[in-house]
This record gives C-alpha cells, structure tokens and sequence, in this order.
C-alpha cells in the first residue's frame, strides 16, 4: 500500500492506496508547531484505523516547508519508510513550461499532473483552499501557468477582521443573491462573488488556446469546491481527491528512484 500526503497552507490531506484504490483518506489541521514525534503519532492513529494497512512507500507534497521535514522524520522514525519528496525536476508527465519553474507549487504540479492523467489535456484545474488557483495545461500536455486569487474563507475571514461591524460568516450560499440582512448580504457578496471570480477567470483563460485547440476540461477540486461548484456550469468535473490521485501517479513514475535507505531521503528542510 502506499501513503500519499498533500501538506497545505490549512489542512494536511492523508491519503492510503491499495493499488488504484483510494481505501483511506483523512483531513487534520496544518500545525507548523507540531513536532516530528507529534506528527509520527498522528499517523499511527490514523493507520490504525486500517488494520490491513501494509505500507510499502510514502510520496508528499508540500508548500508548508516547516512541516515538510517534521513528516519526513515521522515517517523514518515511525514508519520505518523514506519518503519521497516531490521536487521540481521530478517526473510528471507534463511539460512545465512555467517561466520559474522551481518556484511552482507542488501542488499544483501535482494536480495538473493528476488532471491530465484522468481527464485528457487541455485542462485547467480550479483549486479552492486556502487560495484559489487556477492552472493550466494545453493540448501538447505543457503546463503554462495559472492565475492565483485569495481563497473563499480566506477573503471572507479578512474583510470580518477589517471591518468593525461585520462578523464571520458561515460559508454557504444564501437564499437569493440580494441578501435581505447583513449575514445574508455577506454570504451572497463572498460566495456568489467567487463564483463571478472563478467564472470570470476562466473565461479569460479559455481565450488564451489557440482557435484550434479543444475546449480545455475544468476540472474543480480543493476543500471549498462543494460550495462553489453546484452555482456554476463553468466546472465540469469536481474530484475532491484529484491531489491525492496525483501523488500516486507520480510515485508509479518515480517508484524506481523514491528512496529506500536513509541516506537517499530528502529532509524537506
């Protein structure tokens, strides 16, 4: 079996393949403070609950890099397993043609990677977390770039925190778009205004193909797209487990360098 982890700015995602089937899949808080032996007892809870549960490798994905090599030593130390770390440079199936390529995001390399494999090229992924971001990948199987928006709670949380009379509001569309009391008229401006953004977006990354190109797929993944994507025509798939599903495809293309002694794992420091 193998144990995919996706660090993100806000939630850890745990992910257990046997084989090409996603039998475990668990979400618990980023803790930049957590140690490595809190991070090691944390897995073991969660593998606990699958008693089956052999491993035989570990691929992560992170842009927290504080936590990436807490995990790393979890994993040796608790695991007894090396992990292998996703890098630039490691193989993906995708042209990146990212003009700063070491600077890109695991995850979204990851995801594009992910949505190619399942869903054909070109694609564009909209990832709704703690940011929003768009990426892209053309018919050639070349990611290009993206866009990058605040998240949904991310922007709601800031204009509470900004503004002395407004409150923190559940994230969750109102009745109508013309809310009829303050919680209702902050719900409509946060979710229907994200809607507006990703519909918005999207619509000017569609023009960027060449007038030959297929129509790219969009496919909407991320912890936020259940609210998003039943307002909108613009997502075509939602796959809440599209990073996860990703990891192990890279580690199916990376198995034969992923580490297996201590002295070839990467230290996420």
């Amino acid at each position: 079996m193998l144990l995919t982890i996706d660090v993100g700015n806000t939630n850890i995602k745990y992910g257990v393949f046997d084989g090409d089937r996603l039998v475990g899949e668990f979400r618990v808080a980023t803790d930049r403070a957590q140690t490595a032996d809190e991070y090691g007892l944390v897995l073991r809870h969660l593998l606990a609950g699958l008693p089956d549960a052999t491993l035989d490798g570990v691929i992560l994905s992170s842009v927290v890099p504080p936590v990436t090599g807490a995990l790393v030593q979890a994993v040796r130390g608790y695991l007894g397993l090396e992990t292998l770390v996703v890098r630039h440079g490691i193989r993906t199936g995708l042209v990146n043609q990212y003009e700063t390529p070491h600077t890109l995001g695991a995850d979204r390399l990851v995801a594009s990677a992910a949505a190619a494999a399942l869903y054909g090229a070109p694609v564009i992924v909209v990832a709704c977390g703690t940011a929003t971001v768009f990426n892209v990948v053309n018919a050639e199987r070349a990611f290009l770039g993206g866009a990058i928006a605040p998240g949904l709670r991310t922007a709601a949380d800031a204009l509470a925190r900004a503004a002395a009379r407004l409150t923190r509001i559940e994230l969750a569309a109102p009745p109508s778009v013309m809310g009829r009391n303050t919680p209702q008229a902050l719900q409509s401006g946060a979710v229907y205004g994200f809607v507006a953004l990703i519909e918005g977006i999207l619509a000017r990354l569609r023009a960027v193909f060449p007038s030959d190109s297929p129509p790219p797929t969009v496919v909407g993944t991320g912890g936020l797209v259940h609210i998003i994507a039943p307002l909108t025509t613009a997502i075509d798939v939602v796959d809440p487990s599209l990073t996860l599903t990703g990891l192990r495809l890279l580690w199916e293309m990376n198995r034969t360098e992923a580490p297996h002694s201590r002295g070839q794992a990467e230290d996420g420091g």
